[in-house]
């Protein structure tokens, strides 16, 4: 005979899996669940707590108990596709392009970029995984190196993976930082105001024998506590 905590544990499970409750969707207080199993508040909180151990829920201090958002995975040293890496998961990719723009190079562009001046396409994405923000995206395109970049419609392919498919790229180079999330970021990334976030900074050129030729600079940032970096080595 199955423990009655074993089968409010798969009832809550099935819930999940099937999307019928959804990231941060509150479930019923274990009072409620006491009701419908007639059942002791240990055993309903046994269920719960070893779902949150398992990553499926989060409990909130004074909140309540809500279904968590997945935890993302990514090995810290190749050139990520975004929207590979969300449907990898199971999951729905959605793209918004807040702005986009075609300009000369501004002194902080060239700093980033670093390129001493030219035509850049200048972007702004969010990229979601269902219905949370995965990932906020800065992005410059160095059209001096890819011209038909100005030409692509980047709010129905994601800029990164359009670069992955159509440029060629021999190096790249990576920077990682944390920071706080001011009012902007938190607002655009559901999380709150000085939630930490992840940073990861990428550079790609392309070297032809006559010197390097910049082709892309990124800033990506993730909330903290939906994802982490995993690099796997050999002696």
């Amino acid at each position: 005979m199955t423990a009655l905590h074993s089968r409010i544990r798969r009832d809550i499970e099935s819930r999940i899996m099937s999307g019928e409750w959804r990231p941060g969707h509150r479930i019923p207080y274990e009072h409620e669940w006491m009701d419908t199993y007639g059942c002791s508040r240990m055993t309903v909180n046994k269920a719960l707590r070893s779902l949150v151990q398992s990553g499926l829920l989060e409990s909130r201090k004074r909140a309540g108990t809500f279904v968590a958002a997945p935890r993302f995975h990514r090995a810290a040293l190749e050139i990520p596709d975004i929207r590979a890496e969300v449907e990898g998961q199971g999951l729905t990719y959605r793209l918004e392009l807040l702005s986009r723009h075609r300009r000369k190079a501004t002194e902080e562009d060239r700093a980033l970029l670093r390129v001493p001046g030219g035509e850049l396409l200048v972007m702004e994405c969010r990229h979601f995984a269902e219905d949370l923000p995965y990932a906020l995206e800065h992005r410059l395109i160095n059209l001096a190196a890819v011209p038909e970049a100005a030409d692509v419609d980047f709010s129905a392919e994601p800029p990164g993976s359009w670069l992955l498919g159509h440029v060629p790229w021999t190096e790249a180079e990576h920077r990682i930082t944390a920071i706080n999330a001011d009012p902007a970021m938190a607002d655009r990334l559901h999380v709150p105001e000085n939630a930490a976030c992840m940073a990861l900074e990428r550079w790609t050129w392309v070297d032809k024998g006559q010197g390097e030729q910049r082709i892309t600079y990124a800033r990506l940032l993730y909330p903290g506590d939906r994802y982490a970096l995993v690099a796997h080595f050999h002696a």
